[in-house]
């Protein structure tokens, strides 16, 4: 597994052993990011990081910020991991080991907002994450902001917000939303 695009492009990335995490594909990611387009000076947080390759991938194209949101602990070590061999400093990206709704919780209580989301749950409980995170989110995004879901097409992550566009690849289902 490696980095698609940007500074960073061609660079390689872990992956946690066994069945536990699934990474993007890079055929995926390079479907997500062309869908974005441009996604310099955002700032981004990443739920359900894994390997932290959808949060990684932004920041090598240009993004300010990342925050990544990781459970389980070889996940998260993984990821750590990755953004040390990468060099990407605090100020840069900033991995938290947390339930993502403790971790979207404290964000609202410290007031932080962000302009893309990748949302990348287990896709077996990705449906009941919908009415979670659609009450979570809002407080969370600046305007215009963008919400990528990943999710299986026969069972999909739903949220309440405005859907921008959607995309089949295999037993993949990209949606972006759009804050108002």
């Amino acid at each position: 597994m490696r980095v698609i695009g940007g500074r960073l492009g061609g660079r390689r990335l872990q992956a946690p052993r066994g069945s536990r995490t699934r990474p993007t594909s890079e055929m995926v990611r390079e479907a997500i990011f062309s869908m974005l387009d441009d996604v310099g000076g955002a700032v981004v947080l990443d739920l359900f990081a894994g390997t932290g390759a959808m949060g990684i991938e932004a920041l090598s194209r240009g993004a300010r910020r990342a925050v990544f949101i990781e459970r389980d602990p070889g996940a998260f070590s993984v990821l750590q991991a990755n953004l040390s061999s990468l060099e990407l400093g605090l100020e840069q990206a900033l991995a938290r080991r947390a339930r993502v709704e403790a971790a979207m919780g404290a964000a609202r209580r410290a007031g932080e907002t962000y302009d893309l989301v990748f949302i990348d749950p287990p896709y077996r409980h990705a449906p009941e994450w919908g009415p979670v995170l659609g009450a979570a989110l809002p407080d969370l995004l600046s305007p215009g902001a963008r919400v990528v879901v990943e999710s299986d097409p026969r069972s999909p992550l739903e949220l309440p917000l405005p859907v921008e566009r959607d995309r089949r690849h295999g037993h993949t289902l990209i949606t972006i939303h759009r804050q108002p």
